[in-house]
């Protein structure tokens, strides 16, 4: 008797086209407001590297959603995509964190609290999606859980960019 596949796509794909929809459009308004305030956020390596990982954040939600929501697949197949994408992702993400802070980004900025919290998140993904390599079904609801509650720990983490950026800006302008 060949074993029951744990992920049943019917099941889930309004929570990926809600949450892909969602990261998609939030990826498009950061990216937005980058542009209208990129000279600030080149400045100071604190805003550069903040803007990578919540970038990176939103983009490698869609990316997996986009993934996932693709026909045909196994649990084997959306454990994959998950973990190879939660990798990548965490990676970007402690990357910009360890380069700000090696590049001289605000101390008062740069929390280390949230980027444990941030990891934190990408872990559980990666947790989740390999108890789903092994056919446990909660690694699918761990993971799907920890991929929303990055996407709020995102948004926040793009107001902190924005209100940084303009912090910023207000000090160079009223010191000039």
């Amino acid at each position: 008797m060949p074993p029951a596949d744990v992920y049943r796509p019917e099941e889930w794909r309004d929570f990926f086209l809600m949450v892909g929809g969602a990261a998609a459009v939030l990826t498009g308004l950061v990216f937005v407001a980058l542009s209208l305030n990129l000279d600030v956020v080149m400045r100071d390596a604190t805003h550069r590297y903040r803007a990578i990982g919540t970038l990176t954040n939103f983009a490698g939600i869609f990316v997996l959603c986009a993934l996932v929501l693709m026909g045909g697949q196994t649990y084997v197949a959306v454990g994959w995509e998950w973990l190879v994408t939660a990798v990548l992702a965490g990676a970007a993400y402690l990357f910009g964190y360890f380069g700000a802070r090696t590049q001289g980004g605000s101390i008062t900025t740069l929390s280390l609290l949230r980027s444990v919290v941030g990891t934190g998140l990408y872990l559980a993904q990666i947790a989740g999606s390999i108890l789903l390599l092994f056919r446990v079904s909660a690694g699918l609801y761990v993971a799907a859980v920890a991929m929303v509650v990055l996407a709020a720990f995102s948004i926040s983490g793009a107001w902190l960019l924005l209100v940084g950026v303009y912090r910023d800006e207000r000090e160079r302008t009223i010191g000039a």
